[in-house]
């Protein structure tokens, strides 16, 4: 079978995403820079993991990280090597394929044999069949687009020991913060998704969304205009230029469905829509839709929701 390459950071569900799809297409020998994502490559179905020793790499940027993997795709030579398309990923890809001249896909959303990759274009309304036509299928692979699937073994390991070098300190990392966990599951790996648009008219109405998305056991997700009005902070902003979902369930309340937000959301498996206009763009995609007011709507579901518990 063919031979995969997988970077993978301890980033959970996307990670999984990633590593899945790689063993449909081959033999998946996973990069991992921690125990964690070793652990996450034996589990989803790597049949090698290349543990990389490489202390103080992350204390500059991806720059350390890139040499490592630039190093193991030039002894390796893959025929794919894949990474999630998150900031991390794309800038150690590019990297990759600066320093080996070789082709580059960027968000794929599906991979064929022959190396041919699907790509959502232009917000997802056209979608684009493309191919590296130098090197190997290097490509970052978009959230959402692969369901995970577990496929636990007993990986070999190979110990790979790195230093980092002068060329690779140019720029260090000052300072982390990391924002405190909060009873809800994250956006992006959450099964369901609760989210508030325009129509919610207000951040102190924004509680009725945080309300069914607790109901639900879910997260709570924002359209840009909310966003951008203030109703909700930006980095719940579920769309293009926000966070991509795939849940099982996504609950649109109050949103028209502009172009960039449905490319955030438009593979989640079941997409439920409330809105007063009946001809707003989101019932296009909606699996269920009511046309009416959410002050109305969400308050009955909530009440049958809670009959039920």
């Amino acid at each position: 079978m063919t031979d995969i390459l997988v970077y993978v950071p301890n980033s959970g569900k996307h990670a999984a995403e990633v590593l899945t799809l790689g063993r449909s297409l081959g033999d998946v020998s996973a990069i991992a820079f921690d125990d964690a994502s070793a652990a996450l490559a034996g589990e989803y179905g790597a049949v090698k993991v290349y543990r990389v020793d490489a202390p103080g790499a992350d204390d500059y940027f991806v720059d350390p990280k890139a040499t490592v993997l630039i190093d193991l795709a030039r002894s390796a030579a893959p025929g794919f090597f894949l990474l999630p398309s998150t900031d991390e990923g794309k800038a150690l890809a590019a990297r990759v394929a600066v320093a080996l001249e070789n082709g580059l896909l960027t968000d794929v959303s599906g991979l064929e044999a022959d190396g041919t990759a699907t790509q959502d274009a232009f917000a997802g309304g056209t979608i684009v069949k493309s191919k590296a036509t130098k090197g190997f299928t290097l490509a970052t692979v978009k959230a959402g687009s692969t369901e995970p699937a577990p496929a636990p073994g007993s990986p070999t390991v190979e110990a790979v020991a790195a230093s980092v070098a002068e060329a690779d300190q140019r720029v260090r990392i000052t300072e982390r913060v990391d924002e405190p966990a909060g009873d809800r599951p994250g956006l992006a790996e959450a099964g369901v998704v609760v989210s508030g648009g325009r129509g919610v008219g207000s951040a102190e109405d924004f509680a009725l969304i945080e309300r069914m998305a607790d109901a639900l056991g879910g997260a709570v997700g924002a359209s840009r205009a909310a966003t951008d009005s203030g109703f909700y902070p930006h980095k719940f902003q579920v769309g293009q230029t926000g966070t991509t979902v795939s849940p099982q369930l996504y609950v649109a309340a109050g949103i028209s469905g502009a172009i960039q937000h449905r490319a955030g959301m438009q593979t989640s498996r079941v997409i439920v829509a409330v809105n007063k206009d009946a001809d707003a763009p989101i019932f296009g995609m909606a699996d269920f839709g009511v046309v009416g007011d959410l002050f109305q709507v969400l308050p009955q579901a909530l009440e049958e929701i809670e009959k039920r518990k």
